[in-house]
């Protein structure tokens, strides 16, 4: 007879579900019942990936020639990175400390690993990316989330730091300009002013850009450009438009880089070289790229022009990504109920704010417009005949 109480999870797997994902899969499970569901859920691109791109990936195929490359990417992907940062930012980045990884979500794994050891504190902001606590927690890490609102335009500062220090030692912070889930972008001046007080405190600042590239007016900067000592998480899923192939990229300080590697080598040994190959072809398919970008900012106005109509008059500032944060406290107390009924009742799929805020989430929800223009044209006349926004 087996002793069942033996065989058990781990308590560093008692994270929140990732309730975007949940909120998919109650999607696709009508879609299968003969429903046209308007996905508004996730953060993914609706375009393929530029024909470039494509060619690039079918040639490397073509020759059979696929393997392990070095654990930190394959030196021309880590060139043509640094090449990024010369032409994109006027920032020179060492080849050495490039680090080439299956996805930002590796990247945030080993930025975690190699920073911090179990039991460091590290901030977020709230709203922000589950992702990030659920991770924090399932390495043993603690999560420190500061509410932020319209008097710092939704930005952690240095104020902020000051105040959580209070409480117990803070070994990091974590910040994402464009943010998920609200497409908010911190001014230059704020991150200069945060990653400056980080570096000057001893706290590591771990700067979330994947968003980058995807702006609507405001300047893009990345941490970098203010601290040698910024841990920078970028990926090619968002701007790049290739979620499906999990190739990103970081660029680290001199004391992680090695640490970094040796992690990534027992955990990944190496992101795959199929996708390598295809990014370095991305970053020559800028042309394709920013027409997308176009039909995304025409999306964006589709939207929000769509939210006033349909009565939503909280809705925070979308200054890049592709996602609208927006208050819903005027029709409901329950965001997790108010998008279960909105898919059940209109067939539009959106992540309740309880994904990112558990705190305040309840009074929100998050909508992505990455999708085809007419899906997010399709998705606001529904909301405007809809009971549950009246």
């Amino acid at each position: 007879m087996w002793n069942l109480a033996i065989f058990k999870p781990s308590k560093r797997s008692e994270v929140d579900p990732f309730i975007a994902m949940d909120v998919m899969s109650a999607a696709n499970r009508k879609e299968a019942e003969g429903t046209r569901v308007l996905h508004m859920e996730l953060g993914q691109p609706g375009m393929p990936v530029p024909d470039k791109v494509r060619l690039a990936a079918e040639e490397v195929l073509a020759s059979g020639k696929l393997g392990y490359t070095e654990a930190r990417g394959m030196l021309a992907l880590r060139q043509a990175i640094v090449a990024h940062y010369e032409t994109q930012y006027g920032v020179t980045v060492p080849e050495s400390r490039v680090m080439v990884t299956t996805g930002s979500s590796a990247g945030f794994n080993l930025a975690f690993l190699a920073g911090f050891d179990p039991g460091d504190r590290v901030v977020l902001t709230a709203p922000g990316y589950p992702a990030y606590r659920n991770i924090l927690k399932a390495l043993g890490l603690v999560p420190v989330e500061i509410a932020v609102g319209a008097d710092t335009r939704w930005a952690l500062t240095p104020a902020h730091l000051d105040a959580a220090r209070a409480d117990g030692p803070i070994k990091g912070v974590l910040v994402a300009s464009p943010a998920n889930p609200t497409g908010t972008m911190m001014t230059p001046e704020a991150l200069e002013a945060l990653a400056c007080y980080c570096e000057e405190e001893g706290v590591w600042i771990i700067s979330d850009e994947i968003y980058h590239g995807l702006s609507y007016g405001l300047p893009e900067e990345t941490a970098l450009k203010y601290s040698q000592k910024a841990i920078i998480v970028n990926s090619f899923s968002k701007y790049y438009c290739m979620t499906g192939w999990r190739i990103g990229w970081m660029i680290l300080p001199e004391e992680l880089v090695r640490p970094a590697e040796r992690i990534g080598q027992s955990l990944y040994i190496s992101a795959p070289q199929l996708s390598q190959v295809a990014a370095m072809a991305a970053f020559d398919a800028r042309d394709g790229l920013e027409a997308i970008k176009q039909v995304y900012a025409e999306n964006r106005r589709v939207l929000l022009d769509g939210l006033a109509a349909a009565g939503f008059d909280e809705v925070l500032p979308v200054d890049g990504a592709f996602y609208a944060y927006v208050g819903v406290r005027k029709f409901t107390n329950d965001s997790l109920d108010y998008c279960r009924r909105m898919l059940e009742e209109t067939g539009i799929a959106a992540t309740p704010g309880a994904d990112f805020d558990p705190v305040h989430g309840a009074g929100y929800i998050r909508f992505s417009f990455a999708g085809p223009t007419q899906d997010v044209q399709d998705a606001m006349e529904r909301l405007k005949g809809w009971s549950g926004c009246s």
